[in-house]
């Protein structure tokens, strides 16, 4: 399979440094190990502190859907599920 980098772009309901400590949580680090994620970049935007990306690196299909048999861990963290925009890139 290939190697897929996935943007996720989302709103969140808490400040996001309480959004990233359970980003960073041992649970969630187990949870992207066991999945063979590597999560790259996480971070809020400049003008918009309810704005967050995350980027990971997975074999192809696998970061997507992780995230959408996850619902319940994504949304204790104050990720707003349904403000998630997924975009996903193949090395060329």
């Amino acid at each position: 399979m290939a190697q897929e980098t996935t943007v996720f772009t989302f709103k969140i309901s808490v400040p996001f440094a309480d959004w990233a400590k359970g980003f960073d949580s041992p649970e969630v680090v187990a949870m992207h190990e066991a999945n063979s994620i590597k999560p790259l970049y996480r971070g809020v935007s400049k003008d918009d502190p309810e704005l967050v990306v995350v980027i990971h690196q997975a074999e192809e299909g696998i970061a997507k859907a992780f995230f959408e048999a996850s619902r319940e861990a994504v949304e204790a963290t104050g990720h707003i599920y349904d403000s998630t925009v997924i975009t996903s890139y193949l090395a060329g």
